[in-house]
């Protein structure tokens, strides 16, 4: 089933005014909301490793999900939002909540132990079926096959030898499937939704959390150049990206939203270059051209 027939019926508007400033978002096209997106995806995750020796990983995700939650409370009201939810919606919301959560803590547990480029390949594999279901044409097809084959040129395909690390990368990649689904449904849920519905959700994912990093997180309360740099590192991961994401997803379909994450790995690598001084070989500069070949030569579904 086309992931464009799951949307609801919520007006006419539904499509084209997602959550927050409804001129700003109509105005500028997805694809721009994307690239922010993709730019804040790993730059807050690349000064958050940083950050590691001094709150502990554990910490750091606490620093990071407590960030997000009180910047979306006074602005989403997510009681309000339960309050007006029905029940399916609700299951829905405490659903992506949970996957936020623990999302974020895998991410950094494998963050810890991995290279970030290895990570993120990881995580870009979960994507490619979301994006196969929706492709519906050969020229979609062969876009994702250009984009897959730049990644992977990218990223070397190199493995650890940490099981561990492992074993967190690939939860983080599954959990991160789970966070384009459920975040599509919440996206797509109506006009003026979207927003407020990540803000539920991270109202949740909070809670999650609330009592497995609080102790690592502590000594970021008694030093406050710390603590402004954790704050910092939740405003880059947890509120911009994820809002971009949502102005993205309320207007494009599932499937060629997966595939633009094709870009995540590129945005790594660059993010590498300037924060922690990784300079990438040719085969990864020819990487970065084929993916960004692909999602160029990628057409929407909704386009027709």
């Amino acid at each position: 089933m086309d992931d464009q027939t799951q949307v609801p019926t919520a007006g006419p508007d539904a499509r084209s005014a997602p959550a927050g400033p409804d001129s700003l978002a109509t105005r500028l096209p997805p694809h721009l909301w994307f690239a922010v997106s993709a730019v804040f995806h790993y730059l807050g995750p690349a000064f958050a490793v940083l950050l590691f020796p001094h709150v502990g990983v554990l910490g750091m995700a606490w620093l990071r999900i407590a960030t997000a939650a009180l910047i979306f409370a006074p602005v989403t009201r997510p009681w309000r939002t339960f309050a007006r939810a029905d029940s399916r919606t609700r299951l829905l919301l405490l659903a992506f909540g949970a996957c936020l959560a623990v999302m974020n803590c895998s991410f950094y547990l494998a963050l810890d132990r991995l290279p970030i480029s290895l990570v993120a390949a990881i995580e870009f594999v979960g994507t490619i079926a979301i994006a196969l279901v929706g492709l519906r044409s050969a020229r979609n097809l062969a876009a994702l096959a250009i984009a897959v084959t730049g990644t992977l040129l990218l990223i070397d395909v190199k493995w650890s030898s940490d099981p561990v690390g492992l074993f967190w990368a690939f939860l983080n990649g599954a959990l991160f499937v789970g966070y384009i689904v459920l975040g599509h449904r919440v996206a797509r849920a109506g006009a003026g939704d979207g927003i407020a519905g990540l803000g539920a959700a991270m109202a949740v994912a909070f809670v999650v959390v609330l009592p497995i990093g609080f102790a690592d997180a502590l000594p970021a309360f008694f030093s406050p150049p710390l603590l402004i740099a954790a704050i910092g590192v939740g405003i880059c991961s947890s509120v911009v990206p994820y809002v971009c994401d949502q102005l993205a997803m309320a207007r494009l379909p599932r499937s060629s939203f997966a595939l633009m994450l094709s870009l995540l790995p590129v945005t790594a690598t660059l993010i590498g270059v300037v924060v922690l001084h990784q300079i990438p070989s040719l085969g990864d500069c020819l990487g970065v051209v084929l993916v960004v070949a692909g999602v160029a030569f990628h057409k929407p579904a909704s386009a027709g």
